[in-house]
């Protein structure tokens, strides 16, 4: 046993704790799971054209599938940055050959969301 002063709010309290002989401290906790690293600017399919993220942040919608025909304006994706919701739109026409995000994935400035020929 071991005898502590506490003292709090300016009164003192005689404390007595009593070690268990079931060992020393509690196990530790496990840390919690780190963020997943945002995306880098991946390189476009063979021949594509990138649509690429403006901004970092966090894709909250994908619109579009590959196959889809797109013009120049389609929202392509979905983007949340600084509680924002962003649209990343197309800047010309085609058709998607692929799709280089899903939703929830954290991507960087610059990434390629889509390609499109």
């Amino acid at each position: 046993m071991k005898n502590y002063v506490i003292t709090v709010n300016g009164t003192a309290y005689d404390v007595t704790v009593e070690e268990s002989g079931e060992g020393a401290a509690p196990a530790p906790k496990a840390a919690p799971k780190a963020a997943p690293a945002p995306k880098k600017a991946a390189a476009p399919a063979a021949g594509g054209t990138p649509i690429n993220a403006p901004m970092r942040g966090t894709i909250v919608e994908v619109k579009v599938k590959v196959g889809d025909k797109v013009t120049n304006g389609t929202v392509v994706a979905v983007l949340e940055a600084m509680k924002m919701e962003n649209d990343i739109v197309c800047d010309k026409d085609g058709t998607v050959a692929a799709v280089l995000v899903n939703k929830g994935d954290a991507i960087e400035t610059g990434a390629a969301v889509i390609t499109i020929n």
